[in-house]
């Protein structure tokens, strides 16, 4: 029984995964389906896969949505010598902060659409970065999927932050993992 279940469990991912926009566009919705409809899901709850550069929205235990994310860049911890993300990993919850742009003046860089997961404002889910002007910085947004590249938060496209900003409540458990 458990093989069969395993089995279903891998068909469902995989249907699911070929959903994904091929290429990557950084402006549009990651999936090629509509976004889910929270109204219909008992137990949503957020992964976020720091490696795999993917944010993975669930209900229980079956994944309705995959958005091509990245996370913070490693750098070597020095106290263990290993290297580490900047964005922090454990359980956090999504927080009442969150807007339409802002721009971090000593990182010289800003995102649109955001909602806050830790620190209320420091970890953020965002849209690819901008610049100073507000126009997207186009080489951090190629990253976008495929490679880390933020301070600590999660950059995720255009559309997909927006969604977020838009339909993400309060307090819905968010998994970081690496």
């Amino acid at each position: 029984m458990v093989a069969k279940k395993n089995k279903k469990a891998n068909q469902n991912h995989h249907q699911k995964s070929s959903h994904m926009r091929t290429p990557i566009d950084w402006h549009k919705s990651s999936e090629t389906v509509p976004y889910p409809d929270l109204s219909k899901v008992k137990n949503f709850w957020i992964k976020v896969s720091l490696k795999k550069n993917r944010t993975y929205l669930y209900d229980g235990n079956k994944l309705i949505y995959t958005m091509y994310s990245s996370g913070g860049v490693y750098k070597k911890d020095p106290k263990t010598g290993k290297m580490k993300s900047m964005t922090p990993t454990g359980t956090f919850h999504a927080q009442e902060e969150r807007g339409e742009s802002f721009y971090n003046q000593s990182l010289n860089e800003g995102a649109n659409y955001y909602v806050s997961w830790r620190n209320h404002g420091t970890y953020l889910f965002h849209s690819v970065p901008t610049k100073a002007g507000g126009e997207y910085n186009v080489q951090e947004a190629k990253k976008l999927g495929k490679s880390t590249g933020s301070h600590g938060c999660i950059r995720l496209s255009i559309a997909d932050a927006k969604w977020m900003y838009s339909h993400l409540p309060v307090g819905i458990k968010i998994v970081i993992v690496n």
